[in-house]
């Protein structure tokens, strides 16, 4: 099947001669952008049940209907990897959102930390970005967005399970990788403060925790974003799914 055909995220279950009603936005985008008309193909997927290929048998002006024809690909099993982080400006918070859907997050979870400078985050707006990402790169799952938590209450409430990771700035300049890799299998987090840093209580409560390590993430001082894809790669690379 041709690559160039356009990949969209459904919330309907999705199985063969399922009928899906296309959402308005949608339909408006695939109608009228793109210029698809009645019996052309494109690829749907919800997270659940796979990429499928699908065909539009209805068109109007505002509305669309697709059938599904035959799965492309069967749903695979992604990362356990939660993403936390401080929220940043409206821009670089789009750009977080969308790279860490590419670089395998299954939840993205706002974090409020005393340095934290944009505390309102509109989670329909990073779940568009994700949901866009995921359509983008042939993602078969788009991840879970949480509503903002003060940095407290998450560590108050953790399961201690999962491991936490954190960018310390603070951290000693051992390899990341080396102290990542010493780690046996578990769901993993990751969380990248705000572009202040952590307070030096916050970092204290961080490190007083059995299932919290720091990492360092070299000399240089990076924004919240570009240590989001550094530090994400990084376990990827040592836990995650790039082994």
């Amino acid at each position: 099947m041709p690559s160039k055909l356009h990949r969209l995220f459904v919330k309907a279950p999705l199985h063969a001669g399922a009928e899906i009603e296309i959402e308005d936005e949608q339909a408006h985008y695939l109608l009228n952008v793109l210029r698809l008309k009645q019996a052309d193909k494109l690829l749907l997927f919800n997270g659940n049940d796979g990429e499928w290929c699908a065909r539009l048998s209805a068109v109007s002006k505002k509305k669309a209907q697709a059938v599904l024809e035959h799965q492309m690909r069967a749903q695979e099993e992604g990362p356990d990897l939660h993403y936390l982080f401080a929220p940043l400006k409206r821009a670089r918070l789009d750009y977080m959102a969308q790279k860490a859907t590419e670089m395998g997050a299954s939840v993205l979870r706002p974090v409020i930390t005393r340095r934290t400078v944009a505390e309102k985050v509109k989670t329909s707006r990073l779940v568009a970005n994700a949901i866009e990402a995921a359509e983008q790169c042939g993602i078969l799952s788009v991840p879970e967005v949480r509503e903002p938590e003060k940095l407290a209450k998450i560590l108050e409430t953790w399961d201690p399970a999962r491991l936490l990771i954190f960018a310390d700035e603070a951290a000693p300049s051992a390899s990341p990788l080396e102290t990542l890799s010493a780690q046996g299998p578990r769901p993993l987090a990751l969380l990248i403060g705000p572009e202040g840093g952590f307070e030096p209580e916050e970092r204290a409560a961080l490190l007083a925790k059995p299932f919290v390590i720091p990492i360092s993430l070299g000399p240089r001082v990076m924004r919240a974003d570009t240590a989001a894809v550094a530090a994400l790669a990084l376990v990827n690379a040592a836990l995650g799914d790039w082994r």
